[in-house]
């Protein structure tokens, strides 16, 4: 029994061994498998993660841009006020209309008036534009004092000028001041996405580099101080270098919104200018008006608008940061020389201008400032800014100017009842100074609204979204950071800086959209 169990496993071990080969690799396959669909589960799963954790910073990043613009508009909105007084201008018609009407009545004392139905039917009128003018609107108090100032002192200089220069004036500066602020809004916006999303992509590549230098065999927490280093001062995560970034926002909010006031100013003289205030104007041909305003300050043709540089307004020139940094108040000292403590002013003979301080080719803040200049200059930042524009000034000419001065129902309400004809648009008519009125009060309601209506305009433009995921999710080249580590990445910055922009102004018109659509979508997941 046992010799043929013997004779019958060695005439069948060979079948026995080819089994237990075949089985044994089944089992190892199966395994291999097995550990691949873990390991391609475990993957996946900490993409979503990642993934959801940079949408989530994304979208906080937003939000920040947008309580940031909040926080630094009325800023801006002070200065145009102070610069653009239309308050002041509507009390020196009142102190005029006031002198005439004391003039008038002194003569009537002694002989009964026979005014004709005409005059008193324009001094009405005045009385009325005036009068809401001045409730509508809000005094500055800087306005208030300088006028009590006037009237104290050369009080006499503005009443010089007669009704019709005042009524001009009030003209050109109600209008002027609503469009600046518009322009100032759009661009402060802007360049708070730019700024913003450059710093949350740095501090975003910072915190994937801090992680990837841990080592996957030591779970542990560090606590080690490892500032001395450098690498999270190259990618972004420098305190200093950010709020000095952030502070060159002071330009604009100081300095660049007088060129876009000139600009505006100038349009608004060779547009408005031949208008009378009494006239009436039509809906359409008021938008007219504020499109040929646009197109001599934006310009008439594409090729105009990506011609028109917008920099100035919203950087400092080179060599001139410090003086962004010292007017600000983050230099709180000027520049020692090397044979003296005492601060030299900047203005003396014994050194060159701002020149000693200036940032470096090499510092993080000069290469943040070079990367901004290049998104401003670059055909994206012409189209998206175009279209705040156009949403901006929709809402004011569409929206505000057709409810309040042209009593014409809100194109996105609720239909009229059938039986109620809804009144024709185009034969709506209103004064040019009801019209003024409007943009009087709609001044205050772009810089200090709360909730502020045209922000949230602002807000609602899809191709913004787009064009700050295009900035937030540039340079995410980790082939890059496995490669060369953060040398590699700081040479790739600077090619795609030197070649990106040239690339893009003579590429097809269409590539901006097929990027903004593409990486939109991926940073937000719709």
């Amino acid at each position: 029994m046992i010799e043929s169990t013997r004779k019958w496993l060695k005439r069948n071990r060979t079948t026995f061994a080819v089994g237990a080969g075949v089985l044994g690799a089944g089992y190892i396959a199966g395994q291999y498998v097995l550990s691949k669909v873990a390991e391609t589960r475990q993957r996946m799963a900490e993409d979503r993660v990642a993934k959801e954790n940079l949408r989530r910073r994304f979208q906080q990043n937003q939000e920040d841009c947008t309580i940031t613009v909040l926080a630094l508009l009325p800023t801006a909105t002070e200065n145009i006020v102070d610069a653009l007084p239309v308050e002041q201008i509507t009390q020196d018609l009142q102190r005029k209309r006031a002198m005439r009407l004391g003039r008038s009545a002194g003569r009537s004392d002694g002989a009964a008036p026979a005014p004709s139905s005409g005059p008193s039917s324009v001094t009405e009128d005045d009385g009325k534009s005036l009068a809401s003018l001045q409730t509508d609107s809000y005094v500055h108090a800087s306005q208030t004092t300088a006028s009590s100032g006037e009237g104290e002192g050369h009080g006499a200089s503005p009443l010089t000028k007669s009704k019709a220069q005042l009524w001009n004036d009030l003209k050109i500066t109600s209008i002027t001041r609503s469009f600046t602020l518009l322009y100032t809004l759009s661009l402060l916006t802007l360049l708070t996405r730019i700024q913003l999303n450059l710093l949350g992509r740095r501090n975003y590549l910072s915190s994937v580099v801090s992680l990837a230098s841990h080592s996957p065999q030591d779970p542990t927490i560090s606590l080690e101080n490892r500032d001395d280093d450098g690498a999270e001062q190259s990618w972004g995560n420098d305190f200093e270098t950010n709020r000095k970034f952030l502070t060159f926002s002071w330009w604009l909010l100081h300095r660049g919104w007088r060129d876009v006031k000139e600009r505006v100013e100038a349009a608004v003289k060779t547009v408005f200018g031949p208008l009378n205030p009494k006239e009436d104007i039509l809906l359409e041909k008021l938008s007219e008006l504020i499109l040929d305003v646009r197109r001599r300050v934006e310009g008439a043709t594409p090729e105009e608008r990506r011609s028109h540089k917008w920099l100035p307004y919203l950087l400092p020139p080179h060599g001139k940061e410090e003086t962004v940094l010292r007017e600000s108040g983050i230099l709180k000292s000027y520049p020692h020389t090397q044979s003296s403590s005492v601060p030299v002013p900047p203005s003396s003979s014994t050194q060159t201008p701002f020149q000693p301080s200036s940032p470096s080719p090499s510092s993080p803040l000069r290469r943040l400032l070079d990367e901004t200049s290049d998104l401003v200059d670059s055909p994206p930042f012409t189209r998206i800014l175009t279209l705040l524009l156009d949403t901006t000034f929709s809402h004011l000419a569409d929206y505000q100017i057709r409810t309040d001065a042209y009593h014409l129902p809100n194109p996105s309400a609720v239909p009229w009842v059938q039986d109620v004809p809804e009144p024709d648009p185009g034969l709506a008519k209103a004064k040019l100074a009801n019209i003024l009125v409007v943009m009087t009060r709609q001044a205050h309601a772009i810089g200090n609204g709360v909730p502020n209506r045209y922000a949230q305009a602002i807000e609602g433009v899809k191709e913004l979204e787009a064009f700050a995921a295009v900035i937030y999710s540039s340079h995410f080249e980790f082939e890059a950071l496995e490669g060369n580590g953060l040398e590699g990445y700081q040479e790739m910055q600077g090619r795609e800086r030197r070649g990106d922009e040239k690339e893009e102004e003579h590429g097809p018109a269409g590539a901006a959209t097929s990027i903004f659509d593409g990486v939109w979508g991926k940073i937000t997941g719709r």
